[in-house]
């Protein structure tokens, strides 16, 4: 199982960026897929997950009304479209699936990680 994500980079606060997730290596019915972040000395943290099957978002609550996750099918490719973004949120941002819905994804309850891409917010 190969979880590819790419997108991040240098913003401005207030800006925007989109992350995407390549998914491949196996069916992902019955999966979640998320995104975690990892700012530097602090732990991983849940940003937003999405239930592969139906679509069903679930979001932390820094999160809500700034992020939106999606997924397309057809293309195994999970995103994450980040706006209005702060200097607190840069951090590395790590795509991962779990066998679990949307709301119970949990960094503990994910079976495959991929490799992160780093976010930074800075004038």
């Amino acid at each position: 199982v190969q979880l590819q994500a790419s997108g991040g980079g240098l913003v401005q606060p207030g800006g925007s960026l989109r992350l995407s997730c390549a998914a491949s290596g196996r069916s992902f019915s019955n999966f979640a897929l998320a995104w975690f972040r990892q700012a530097p000395g602090k732990e991983r943290d849940f940003v937003a997950a999405v239930s592969w099957n139906d679509g069903s978002t679930h979001y932390k609550e820094f999160a809500k009304g700034r992020f939106t996750i999606s997924r397309d099918k057809a293309k195994k490719t999970v995103y994450l479209q980040m706006n209005n973004l702060k200097p607190e949120d840069t951090a590395v941002y790590y795509c991962a699936a779990g066998r679990v819905v949307a709301f119970k994804a949990t960094a503990g309850g994910m079976d495959y990680w991929g490799k992160g891409t780093l976010v930074t917010v800075s004038s």
